[in-house]
């Protein structure tokens, strides 16, 4: 059920407390299941969490939010005179609890100058000083949203809570539908969707790759091919289609990030790069198949209720994951080939031949 919201001047709630959002769609989805912990923690409190704009789609509609605050650096809380506006909107609302999500030494020492009394964040990390509880993490590798919820209740995730949440609205559905049924898409066909974008060119599969996995998908499968992402992605989509025999339906720009949830949920198969609509699609529990290269699986990998499969060649000359912004071939990701994923495909049995 939707918790009702008093709103944000409201003082009745015993707690209330802010959650300081990381800055990335992927690691703000990786938040979630810390998110559900910490209304488990204080069922009746009043939580909200600050998040930059461009990832505050993916907390819209949470559950166990009352309120979903903009970090405006562009605009509102830039500079210094930002700043204080900042300390102003978090000092009128009384938290008296906050969650450090990001290590930074501006958003500690903001939300010290708030007045907020508990100040939770990681041990060793900028902005430590002005915490009440340093929590220090385990030595060892954990998933990204291991650490966030270990910050939440100082243990990782549960295995009945390691999925992410990601709440749609029927507009959001009626709205999609709609637009399968205009570009004459998913009608009596199966539908595959690829992204093809991201936030780091290295974890990028190659656009000849997507263009041959296209290919292969419309004669062998006969399944229409979508390809999705945001307006910025078109460029790249365009540059794919023109070197596909088969044509996709592009629809960067096309969406928000609800509507391809939606639609990645209502595809046979999504294939995404290391991004964060990958984890979206994983929080809709749409099958999906997720080429990793560069990065870590054991920190940023897949997770959720849905199937899913992670396809990475380990059999190259360099180390994987390495995190090497310097590469000058991207090998790891070159050499995962369209063969690679559609074997991967066939032996879950996710596509048949008609």
């Amino acid at each position: 059920m939707k918790r009702e919201s008093k709103g944000a001047y409201d003082f009745s709630a015993k707690d209330r407390i802010l959650v300081f959002e990381v800055n990335w769609l992927g690691d703000v989805l990786f938040s979630t299941p810390a998110i559900r912990a910490i209304r488990k923690k204080h069922p009746g409190a009043y939580i909200a969490a600050l998040v930059v704009s461009r990832c505050r789609a993916v907390l819209l509609g949470n559950n166990y939010l009352d309120e979903v605050m903009v970090l405006d650096e562009e605009g509102r809380h830039r500079g210094f005179k930002g700043k204080l506006r900042l300390i102003r909107d978090l000092r009128v609302r009384r938290f008296s609890i906050a969650y450090l999500f990001k290590s930074s030494l501006t958003r500690t020492l903001c939300v010290f100058l708030a007045g907020i009394r508990q100040r939770i964040g990681y041990r060793g990390r900028k902005g430590e000083l002005f915490l009440t509880e340093k929590v220090a993490l385990p030595e060892e590798d954990m998933h990204r949203a291991d650490s966030y919820y270990f910050l939440a209740v100082k243990t990782r995730i549960p295995d009945s809570d390691r999925y992410y949440d990601f709440f749609v609205s029927s507009d959001d559905r009626s709205t999609i539908e709609d637009f399968l049924k205009k570009n004459d898409l998913d009608q009596g066909k199966k539908m595959v969707v690829l992204h093809v974008g991201g936030n780091w060119d290295l974890k990028l599969w190659p656009k000849e790759n997507f263009a041959k996995l296209i290919d292969i998908f419309v004669e062998t499968y006969k399944v229409d091919v979508v390809i999705t992402g945001s307006f910025m992605d078109y460029p790249l989509a365009k540059e794919i289609a023109a070197m596909a025999s088969a044509k996709p339906f592009i629809a960067c720009g096309l969406t928000t990030l609800k509507q391809a949830g939606v639609l990645f949920q209502r595809s046979e198969l999504v294939i995404s790069a290391d991004s964060g609509p990958l984890h979206i699609a994983l929080a809709m529990q749409a099958r999906t198949v997720a080429l990793f290269g560069p990065t870590s699986p054991d920190v940023t990998g897949p997770f959720g209720k849905g199937d899913f499969s992670i396809v990475r060649n380990k059999e190259i000359a360099c180390v994987i994951p390495c995190y090497n912004l310097e590469c000058k071939n991207n090998v790891c990701m070159n050499s995962i080939t369209p063969e690679h994923v559609v074997e991967e495909i066939e032996k879950r049995g996710w596509l048949k031949k008609p």
